[in-house]
């Protein structure tokens, strides 16, 4: 049986391919087994997750760094790269949707899709090019990933969410109907949103703005 020597090496990594697993083997002895069956086998015994097709994480590192606040969005980005971190998990990083523990949740120029794996649930929205903006790029563990300013997690949030027929009324107070903390948008976030608003050239988001300034961002 081959030994852990080689899980051992992959424990310090954020995450590994099973290709990068087969250059691992070709660069050793080892009995005659496939990358695929070995893994497989780690697999069933809890030593490695699988997060998506061909890509793994040791459950080492799972356990010493899934309590990082900057863990999840890097996850998300290494199921789908093109994406941000955007709406309901952002929101709720920022405290501004406070009530409900959601899935992580990001934004991409791909199909809007739902991954789930041990990890936990990543549901990405597609939204169109013209929007794909208003992000920021972090690294963790040399894993490349974007995070949404407030301004923009809040515009996507709004901007992809459906207004219920009993909202559309020019009685809309939309921050206070979807339990919105916003009071401590600053005056720049608030430009920013309103720019965000501008640029989608949207009637709905137009209204939802006029909504804001008149209740809670009022000069």
């Amino acid at each position: 049986m081959l030994r852990f020597d080689f899980l051992k090496e992959l424990e310090s990594l954020p995450y590994f391919t099973i290709a990068g697993f087969r250059q691992l083997l070709d660069g050793r002895k080892h009995p005659d087994e496939s990358a695929r069956e070995i893994l497989s086998r780690w697999s069933q015994s809890g030593h490695i997750l699988s997060l998506k097709r061909g890509v793994y994480m040791s459950r080492r590192f799972y356990e010493l760094h899934r309590n990082d606040p900057d863990f999840s969005p890097a996850v998300s980005a290494i199921l789908l790269p093109q994406s941000y971190i955007s709406l309901e998990y952002a929101l709720q990083r920022e405290n501004i949707l406070t009530e409900i523990t959601y899935p992580v949740t990001a934004v991409t120029l791909k199909n809007t899709r739902l991954i789930e794996n041990p990890l936990g649930t990543f549901s990405y929205r597609r939204i169109k090019p013209l929007l794909y903006t208003g992000f920021s790029q972090q690294r963790y563990h040399g894993i490349l990933f974007h995070n949404a300013s407030p301004a923009k997690a809040l515009f996507d949030y709004l901007y992809l969410r459906p207004l219920p027929r009993n909202l559309r009324t020019g009685k809309l107070e939309i921050a206070e109907d979807l339990r919105l903390n916003l009071v401590d948008f600053d005056r720049e976030a608030r430009d920013d949103f309103a720019d965000y608003v501008t640029l989608s050239a949207s009637e709905k988001m137009t209204y939802i703005l006029s909504s804001l300034q008149r209740t809670i961002w009022q000069p």
